[in-house]
């Protein structure tokens, strides 16, 4: 038997399977997503100042009006929502960075 033509086999398996490569047309999506989620979430923190809290004619033309919690609630309740998700996928995304680079 030929000794040059045998192949080593490796006795570890791979960690976890190669993670792919985003496809093109998705890179536009998640710079506008980016840019949207930017918007939402300034736009839901300069509410908080902008609106007159004492004062329920500042808020009451606006969407979500004329109660404040309905006025918060449609402009800073998305913002709140993002920060959430971005703040859950942080913590998933460090979770499994740590056990890939354990393993």
């Amino acid at each position: 038997m030929n000794t040059a033509t045998k192949t080593a086999v490796s006795p570890q398996q791979p960690a976890g399977p190669a993670r792919a490569r985003r496809p093109a047309w998705q890179w536009p999506v998640i710079a506008l997503a980016a840019v949207l989620g930017v918007y939402l979430v300034g736009r839901g923190a300069a509410e908080l100042f902008i609106i007159h809290w004492s004062d329920p004619a500042s808020y009451a033309g606006d969407w979500g009006g004329p109660s404040l919690a309905g006025v918060l609630a449609v402009h800073s309740g998305p913002a709140l929502a993002i920060i959430g998700v971005a703040a859950w996928r942080l913590f998933h995304w460090r979770r499994t960075a740590g056990r890939r680079s354990l393993a």
